[in-house]
């Protein structure tokens, strides 16, 4: 088997030798760009790494990888267009180098060349595959809107709120695992099991990401922190907070949370004063944990020899202690 930095590195190489049209201008250029911005390729590798639970051949199942890496870039393009990010992965974004009119038509254009990298596929599986990733593509979008909704709201369940980030996160590390598996001839109960699993560790990373974005180190997490207070975004530790505090204190964080006059740098150190108040990061730390505990029962429920899936447990490991 290989290790999860040789999956890596496979994937950046595979990455790296696409070639795009020149014309028209302006149209391929943001997509190299994209794709060239480095990151840990997450769902690529944990394709691969699903995928060599079963079958050796890795380089087999690229196509998949690279397609997902693709389409994943393509939502993060919009995410940022959408948010109003001035900065990802330490890079300024798409629509700050170039423009809006030139997120929309270049990412749109990513989502098209993520599919055809499907077709590309040599696998007696693939169709399934591509079905699977078709439904994501859908479950994202609804997710996405589940968020933008959530801004005009603000009486938002932490299940509501679990429910949104399952779709627009978790779903695409579990189909990552799971068509990894069914590229790799798994079965059916295996490949559910998969994506069960990184539907668990999904939750949990995009839960890291929420606590990150207020307590990350900005120069480690690759864009400035508290970026979510300011844009009053929806989050676990928001919510966490609104649902936990008295009536008083919870108009005192929606009225912060509203206030366009304060000082970017007080607003964020104000609200983030009053989640430590309400402990709100150990109430994030401790639903982590549980995720990560209900995907250990699932990672030891495989029908694989511990030494064959340990790769897999150690990637899911490595997802929960990062700080980028």
């Amino acid at each position: 088997m290989k290790t999860i930095d040789e999956l890596r590195i496979l994937v950046e190489k595979t990455l790296q030798a696409q070639t795009y049209p020149t014309q028209p201008v302006g149209l391929y250029e943001p997509i190299s760009y994209v794709l060239a911005g480095g990151g840990k390729r997450v769902r690529p590798v944990l394709l691969l790494l699903a995928y060599n639970l079963y079958r050796d051949d890795v380089e087999r199942a690229l196509p998949a990888a690279i397609g997902l890496e693709t389409y994943h870039n393509h939502t993060l393009l919009h995410d940022d267009l959408m948010d109003h990010a001035d900065v990802r992965r330490g890079r300024p974004t798409v629509h700050k180098k170039w423009d809006d009119n030139t997120a929309v038509l270049s990412g749109d254009v990513m989502l098209i060349q993520a599919v055809q990298h499907f077709f590309a596929l040599n696998a007696e599986r693939g169709y399934e595959a591509l079905q699977l990733m078709v439904r994501t593509m859908q479950e994202i979008c609804e997710g996405q809107q589940y968020d933008v909704n959530f801004e005009q709201r603000d009486d938002v369940a932490l299940e509501e709120y679990m429910e949104m980030i399952r779709l627009k996160t978790s779903v695409l590390l579990a189909s990552a695992a799971k068509m990894g598996a069914l590229l790799g001839g798994a079965s059916e109960a295996d490949a559910e099991t998969l994506y069960r699993f990184a539907e668990k560790v999904g939750l949990a990373f995009q839960l890291q990401d929420d606590y990150l974005d207020v307590y990350g180190d900005p120069a480690v997490f690759g864009k400035n922190i508290g970026g979510d207070i300011l844009c009053g975004k929806k989050t676990f530790l928001l919510i966490g907070a609104l649902t936990k505090a008295s009536a008083e204190k919870r108009l005192e964080i929606l009225n912060l949370i509203n206030d366009k006059t304060l000082e970017p740098q007080k607003k964020i150190k104000m609200v983030t004063d009053i989640y430590d108040v309400l402990d709100v990061p150990s109430l994030c730390q401790k639903n982590i944990e549980t995720l990560y505990a209900e995907a250990r029962r699932l990672w030891e429920s495989l029908s694989l020899s511990e030494e064959r899936k340990s790769a897999l447990w150690d990637f899911a490991v490595s997802m929960l202690k990062r700080k980028s």
